[in-house]
């Protein structure tokens, strides 16, 4: 996950993660394709985020792990002023959806970290992660959030947190609020083409203010 830290911990910026894929090399995006695959069985909705309110009865995972779930898609992929978060983007039906279609490892993986997180919780602050503040919560994520800064006994809830958020990017920008959040408009009429601009140009290594033919 790429985030900034501030004073209150840990911080998610979508600008940051949309950095980290497009510089990734096609071998480490291959990972993500098979959540895209499942898009059309267990696409994305738009949902409400008000307090308590839920979507929609679980499949995979128990109520309480599902509002766990509700909490870090928003925490993941929060709302700014592009969009909504991953949660109002309907990423946890997503996620609850795709985990009912898989199960077995998968499951188990999100499951096992879902439990650390409660366990870490009763633990610092003696109550279950959705129930501590913000703060506490992102105290205890800070843990895990930075694969090589992670302790080696939290090598497993490192993986678990790389998995959901794998899962959360991957329901966001295949929904339709994360598809009107990346900057990518070959979908879009224009009404004018001006050719490709030049930074492109400069980074294809293409001269003469021209496009390439």
């Amino acid at each position: 996950m790429v985030k900034n830290k501030t004073s209150q911990g840990v911080r998610f910026e979508r600008r940051d993660i949309l950095k980290l894929m497009t510089g990734m090399p096609a071998a480490a995006l291959m990972s993500v394709a098979p959540f895209t695959s499942a898009v059309a069985q267990a696409a994305p909705r738009q949902t409400s985020e008000g307090a308590g309110q839920e979507s929609e009865h679980p499949k995979a995972l128990s109520d309480h792990e599902w509002k766990m779930i509700r909490i870090l898609s928003g925490m993941i992929i929060p709302a700014d002023e592009r969009s909504g978060s991953a949660t109002q983007a309907g990423v946890p039906e997503f996620i609850d959806s795709w985990l009912d279609l898989k199960r077995g490892i998968l499951l188990d993986q999100i499951r096992g970290g879902l439990t650390w997180l409660d366990m870490q919780s009763n633990w610092s602050f003696h109550c279950n992660f959705a129930d501590c503040s913000t703060a506490r919560q992102k105290q205890i994520l800070d843990r895990i959030a930075w694969p090589e800064k992670a302790a080696p006994e939290d090598a497993s809830a490192v993986a678990f947190f790389n998995t959901l958020r794998d899962l959360v990017v991957s329901g966001f920008f295949t929904s339709e609020m994360g598809i009107r959040d990346l900057p990518y408009v070959g979908n879009e009429p224009q009404q004018k083409w001006n050719g490709c601009p030049a930074p492109v140009l400069a980074r294809l290594g293409v001269g003469g203010g021209k496009t390439p033919a």
